[in-house]
C-alpha cells in the first residue's frame, strides 16, 4: 500500500496540505464537502502537487514538513516539482 502527501489549491487561492492512501478518492471527498473542515468552505479545490511514499509514516512526516514551509516556499515546491500528471 502506498501513501501520498498532497497540496490542494482552494477556490479562494489558499493552499491545503494533507496525506492519503487513495489520492483519487480523497480529492473526490474534498470536492464533495466530505474532506477536511478547512476545505469545505473553499470549494472547489484542485490538486496542484503530490508526492508518493511507501508508507503512511513517510507521508505524514512529509506533510508536517510541508506545513511548516512559508507560502512562497510551497509555491516554489509546486512550480519546481509538480507531479500533477495524476489523473484528477
Amino acid at each position: 500500500m502506498g501513501a501520498y502527501t498532497y497540496i490542494l489549491e482552494c477556490a479562494d487561492g489558499t493552499l491545503y496540505t494533507g496525506w492519503t492512501n487513495d489520492l483519487e478518492k480523497r480529492l473526490k471527498a474534498h470536492n464533495e464537502g466530505h474532506g477536511a473542515k478547512y476545505t469545505r468552505g473553499r470549494l472547489p479545490v484542485h490538486l496542484v502537487y503530490f508526492e508518493s511514499f511507501a508508507t503512511k509514516q513517510e507521508a505524514l512526516k512529509r506533510e508536517a514538513a510541508i506545513k511548516k514551509l512559508s507560502r512562497p516556499r510551497k509555491e516554489a515546491l509546486i512550480d519546481k516539482g509538480s507531479q500533477t500528471s495524476y489523473n484528477e
